[in-house]
């Protein structure tokens, strides 16, 4: 290949990229006892989500 037609080849992917969708994903956490969908939660709880750390006792 030359380097024009990987050039050409390089703006045909950027262009097919940018048309990409994606698979909506339902992320589930507990916050007071049960599991609930994320995207119901308060703002402020969804905030504090970002941050949370898991932590795994396991022996």
């Amino acid at each position: 290949m030359t380097i024009n037609e990987i050039q050409k080849k390089i703006q045909e992917l950027k262009l097919q990229k940018d048309s990409v969708e994606g698979t909506k994903c339902e992320v589930y956490s507990r916050v007071v006892g049960y599991l609930r969908p994320v995207a119901s939660w308060n703002e402020g709880k969804r905030e504090e989500f970002k941050i949370r750390k898991n932590y795994c006792f396991c022996k």
